[in-house]
């Protein structure tokens, strides 16, 4: 622009020494140059300002696009927040699903009852609004805080139901073995051998030698080896009070110190020690005293036969 504005500016000096020499041979012809000249002025003039317009229009321009540039990047660092706080919900989300699915194992709750995995129902009438960042961040950070307390609920209530399960795995309360029925209860009863009055200390249950025996709920082997009268003997600690004893056994499969669970095969039926036959006679002992296994065993516990 300057460059036009310079060439302007030097027709019109030599512009005005022609209108001089002509002036001075001929009046009439420099008034008609003075008249061209002063259109040409009025023109320069104009193409002048019509410049200096343009040049502050496309300065107004440069200004909004750096304004706009820099409301983009704004805009995107919220969008970015936003999706960070997205993500650490969708975790916490994922988390109490899967606490809510072991919470639903663990209560043994009805297929279906609690589907993690099925949409919730919602609802609700219009109008609906634009929602302003500012109250969507309000509304996830109120999200985020009812996650956390959630989360913390539920994990205190596993916790519970876990360590409830545990108890419940270590109180006998399965068969020690399967299939099989009652041939001799708890208490009183004719001495098999020479038939005087005895105690029994345990129940026996049918079995075929080489039967696998069980252990009744989970433990660590406290004793594997012979004991008098009882012939090979496995006896369980469950770590609450209660021990469990098999015996008659043929041949044992763990050892002392072993940690086994329930149903685990602990050794083989058979008919060692002061028996008659092929059976497993099965104790338990609650801090150091004998009691009726029986009521541990509940529905377990097949109707006594013979």
């Amino acid at each position: 622009m300057h460059q036009i504005l310079n060439d302007t500016r030097a027709r019109f000096a030599r512009l005005a020494q022609q209108l001089r020499e002509t002036a001075a041979r001929r009046p009439l012809a420099a008034m008609g140059v003075l008249l061209a000249m002063g259109m040409l002025l009025g023109a320069g003039a104009r193409s002048s300002i019509g410049f200096g317009q343009m040049a502050l229009l496309q300065s107004q321009v440069a200004e909004q696009q750096v304004q706009l540039d820099a409301t983009r990047a704004e805009a995107q660092r919220e969008v970015n927040a936003l999706s960070a706080r997205m993500g650490e919900l969708q975790a916490q989300a994922n988390r109490l699903n899967a606490l809510g699915e072991r919470l639903t194992q663990a209560g043994q709750l009805g297929d279906g009852e609690f589907d993690f995995d099925k949409p919730v129902g919602e609802g609700g009438v219009g109008p609906v609004h634009d929602m302003p960042v500012s109250e969507l961040r309000a509304g996830l950070g109120s999200l985020e805080s009812q996650f956390r307390a959630s989360g913390e609920q539920l994990s205190v209530l596993a916790s519970l139901l876990f360590n409830r399960k545990l108890d419940q795995d270590a109180m006998p309360s399965r068969m020690p073995i399967q299939h099989s029925y009652i041939t001799s209860g708890f208490g009183g009863r004719a001495d098999p051998f020479n038939g005087g009055a005895a105690f029994h200390k345990g129940i026996d249950f049918h079995a075929v030698t080489g039967d696998p025996v069980l252990a009744v709920a989970d433990g660590v082997v406290s004793f594997a080896g012979v004991r008098s009268g009882y012939g090979n003997v496995i006896e369980i600690d469950h770590g609450n009070g209660y021990v469990t004893r098999y015996a008659h056994n043929s041949r044992l499969v763990v050892h002392v110190g072993d940690l086994v669970h329930a149903g685990q095969q602990v050794a083989r039926a058979g008919s060692t020690g002061r028996s008659t036959g092929a059976h497993v006679h099965f104790e338990v002992w609650d801090n150091g005293r004998v009691v009726n296994p029986r009521k541990f065993l509940g529905q377990a516990a097949v109707t006594r036969r013979g």
